[in-house]
């Protein structure tokens, strides 16, 4: 398998993009019943080897979802009002939702480490979304983490080796 490393994983990704698409398409409209319990095997056998301590280049490229929960959680957390965390750290975008206002990351430690790590948002808790139910609708959201996340892209290329279309 390969183990791309972060300077290669955009060029990988991009060279893979138009595979991995024309793969992506054939598996909405074929989509094998087993599909769910594939996924789990490959995130869970990909991530008893990736240390994400040593990456952390998705808190570093790009940023998360932040949910109305993600908010009050967070926000009390840092003992804030919902509306100072708002206001101090995050910004409303394009479609309406709640991201940061920079990225890298705010809360990312000189040392890849998270100073919110329990009480991170949803959308990072489930990054990078490999092992979810009905794997087969997100495929847009895929195609774009193999470019940022070398476990993605690796969890990725076993698939197609697993199921072939």
């Amino acid at each position: 398998m390969l183990k791309p490393s972060l300077n290669e994983i955009q060029k990988l990704a991009k060279d893979k993009h138009n595979e991995n698409k024309k793969y992506f398409d054939k598996l909405k409209k074929k989509t094998p019943k087993n599909i769910d319990y594939v996924m789990q095997d490959l995130h869970e056998a990909e991530f008893k080897k990736t240390d994400c301590l040593e990456c952390a280049n998705c808190c570093k490229t790009t940023g998360p979802l932040f949910t109305s929960a993600d908010i009050e959680r967070i926000s009390k957390h840092l003992r804030q009002k919902p509306q100072q965390f708002i206001d101090q750290y995050l910004r409303i975008d394009e479609d309406n939702d709640y991201v940061l206002q920079s990225v890298p990351c705010t809360f990312l430690d000189t040392d890849n480490k998270c100073f919110i790590y329990d009480v991170r948002p949803k959308a990072c808790r489930e990054f990078p979304h490999t092992d979810r139910k009905k794997f087969q609708q997100i495929s847009n959201l895929t195609l774009k983490n193999v470019a940022i996340c070398p476990a993605a892209f690796n969890i990725v290329e076993e698939m197609k080796k697993k199921l072939p279309l």
